[in-house]
């Protein structure tokens, strides 16, 4: 019981501490090294929050940007998992590979909006694609490093003991890396829901990150503020669901038996 009485309060304990000092900054009007004389109290937010989520406009933006972090995410998942895999089982494909995705890797996805719009017929189409191409690189990258750290003792054991090809891949390599295909998936969550959210203000017509540059050009402050907590929220969900998943996989570690 007091373990799971902490975890309910703890998290609220910062949650708490910060509406408060929100609140005493914008009550008092501070001008000093920030402006807060121009911030939306707490109070007008939830005034704003409570108005939005009484319309439909506001579950259709939702909606679509999560619909674009599915798809993108989803996409970027398979293909890097599978070329990760490739590239750390055949010096052939390291080869080849690697050095084509290190020059691509450091490219920002955002600054790929000006070549989706002349590549693809329809906004959504070019946001989904920034969407796997920002998520793409910390998996295929994770993936990599993830079957470059085994053990090589636990290759040669299940040789040892008969193992097909086929076999050592299914059953010994890919439970052994996916500890770190699923820490370079958390990250690569994180970085997807950042480069929607910025595509759907540049090109977007609608999405959460197109609706908070709507209300930030109508001088809505309030409206950009529920934008952000609409962000904040879905990305915590989606991370939420990463890390589920990530224990229901690694179950023969230790510490998600724990």
């Amino acid at each position: 019981m007091q373990r799971r009485a902490a975890g309910l309060l703890l998290p609220l304990v910062p949650i708490v501490a910060f509406v408060a000092l929100w609140q005493m900054l914008t009550a008092h009007n501070v001008v000093a090294w920030l402006r807060f004389n121009r911030m939306p109290t707490p109070m007008s937010v939830v005034d704003s929050f409570a108005s939005r989520i009484s319309s439909g406009g506001y579950y259709d933006d939702l909606l679509a940007s999560v619909q674009r972090i599915l798809l993108g995410f989803g996409l970027a998942a398979v293909v890097g998992i599978a070329l990760g895999i490739l590239i750390g089982r055949s010096q052939t494909a390291r080869m080849m590979l690697r050095p084509f995705i290190e020059i691509l890797r450091p490219i920002p996805a955002i600054a790929l909006v000006p070549l989706t719009i002349l590549l693809f017929p329809t906004s959504e189409q070019g946001i989904v694609f920034i969407t796997f191409f920002a998520a793409f690189f910390p998996v295929v990258v994770s993936t990599i490093h993830a079957m470059d750290s085994l053990p090589r003792v636990w290759e040669e054991a299940a040789k040892t003991m008969g193992a097909s090809r086929v076999s050592l891949l299914m059953h010994v390599i890919v439970p052994g890396a996916m500890p770190g295909i699923f820490a370079g998936l958390s990250v690569a969550m994180g970085v997807a829901w950042i480069c929607v959210v910025s595509a759907e203000m540049i090109s977007g017509q609608f999405g959460i990150g197109y609706y908070t540059w709507q209300s930030y050009g109508l001088l809505d402050y309030a409206g950009v503020v529920v934008g952000m907590i609409s962000i904040g929220a879905l990305g915590l969900i989606t991370a939420w669901a990463v890390e589920r998943v990530g224990r229901r996989v690694n179950h023969w570690l230790p510490r998600a038996a724990r």
